[in-house]
């Protein structure tokens, strides 16, 4: 589809429409492939407007609100981000490369959060093949577990898309399975046998993190020349309907329009305790045995030398999720790990940012366990990153961790 976004965005409703996303939150555009500066921000109309001079093809907002989006900056503690936010949205990404799968799991999340008493609910498609399902701040108390609401970001929203997705988990693999053959199964790298509906279908709960963005209502995607569109309903919905020929602004995203007290409350009690069970039965130490000295690069499995070859489209920060975990398993301590990832970062089609990865490093310090990565049957990593070109020597392993240590020992045994 051709489309001229400067003829798209010059629209007067369309250019309102951003504007009324934008308050309160960071702002970042993108022209085509570039990224624009961070922090940024929309105090008037006029802003929307320079954008649209610069070239912008799409806006991306944040699901925080701040005080003052301008006194951002990288590296900041958590207490400088706590003083600076005033609030935050829930937003539910879901994510599949099948529209229809998509649908299947938005209409359950939808149906889990009204099963909770949650009546103020947002749904925009994302402009691709996803939808980004909301509930904005104003429903949520002011106070939880003796805590102010606005300080409990991100963990509040990891824990409660964790719980959604748990919930949802054998309603979606039935209704996956009644709409799709096994032939398309496997078109979507999943198969009938044990199947799992999250190895083709994601809510997203491990990227969310303070200043965490998503496409803005009535912004163009980049990859589809769709919009990025508020709607009804999902099962109304047709893609055509987010042809920017024919999109005309009616419906906001994340508007309040009878915000019940404390609405969410019941939500929060839930997902709490479930994350609070779930938390218990995690293992305190890895399942593998310790390695006591680190293993080299040369035993690294294919997937863990691609990341390290750098990231060539998206997917860095699953990336950099799994070459930290990988690294502290086979014996790397953590300031080892971080040089290494500094070094990394360099070779990405578009390093992270350094306050990102010093963020990660610090919580990984303050840790007193150490957790796998994710499995290699994780779909949502390895071969969604584009990273997962096996050898022979993988078909015997689960995990690159035991692809490290196997090879170690093999090479060991026969030297």
């Amino acid at each position: 589809m051709k489309i001229n976004p400067a003829l798209y965005y010059s629209n007067e409703k369309i250019i309102n429409a951003l504007y009324e996303a934008s308050k309160d939150r960071e702002v970042q555009i993108w022209i085509n492939d570039l990224r624009g500066k961070r922090p940024d921000s929309v105090n008037f109309v006029g802003d929307i407007l320079a954008f649209i001079k610069q070239g912008m093809t799409s806006m991306h907002i944040s699901v925080e609100r701040w005080k003052d989006p301008m006194k951002l900056r990288t590296g900041m503690t958590k207490a400088e981000l706590d003083s600076l936010r005033k609030g935050w949205d829930l937003i539910l990404d879901i994510d599949c490369k099948d529209l229809e799968v998509s649908k299947v799991a938005a209409e359950l999340v939808i149906e889990a959060l009204k099963f909770h008493d949650v009546e103020n609910i947002s749904i925009k498609f994302s402009g691709g093949s996803g939808f980004h399902i909301g509930v904005p701040f104003e429903c949520f108390p002011s106070k939880f577990k003796g805590q102010n609401i606005v300080l409990l970001f991100p963990e509040i929203v990891r824990k409660i898309a964790s719980y959604i997705k748990e919930m949802i988990k054998p309603y979606l693999a039935e209704r996956i399975l009644k709409i799709k053959t096994e032939d398309q199964l496997k078109e979507l790298g999943a198969s009938l046998e044990n199947f799992d509906p999250f190895k083709i279908v994601d809510i997203d709960t491990v990227l969310i993190s303070n200043r965490h963005m998503f496409r803005a209502p009535y912004s163009l995607n980049e990859k589809t020349w769709l919009v990025s569109l508020p709607i009804k309903s999902i099962k109304n919905f047709n893609i055509e309907d987010a042809n920017p020929k024919v999109v005309k602004p009616k419906l906001g995203f994340l508007d309040v329009k009878t915000p019940i007290e404390d609405e969410t409350k019941l939500l929060l009690v839930q997902a709490y305790e479930w994350a609070s069970k779930e938390e218990s039965k995690k293992p305190q130490l890895t399942s593998l045995p310790k390695v006591a000295k680190r293993i080299p690069e040369e035993n690294f499995p294919p997937c863990i030398k691609e990341i390290l070859s750098g990231i060539r489209e998206d997917g860095r920060k699953r990336a950099l999720f799994v070459l930290i975990n990988f690294l502290l398993n086979i014996g790397w301590d953590i300031v080892s790990v971080e040089a290494l990832v500094n070094e990394w970062n360099k070779k990405n089609y578009e390093p992270l940012k350094e306050g990102y990865i010093r963020t990660q490093i610090n919580w990984y310090k303050k840790q007193h366990r150490v957790l796998l990565p994710p499995n290699c049957t994780n779909e949502m990593y390895y071969k969604s990153i584009g990273i997962c070109k096996p050898d022979s020597f993988c078909k015997q392993i689960k995990n690159p961790v035991n692809y490290a240590i196997k090879r170690s020992r093999t090479k060991k045994q026969s030297s």
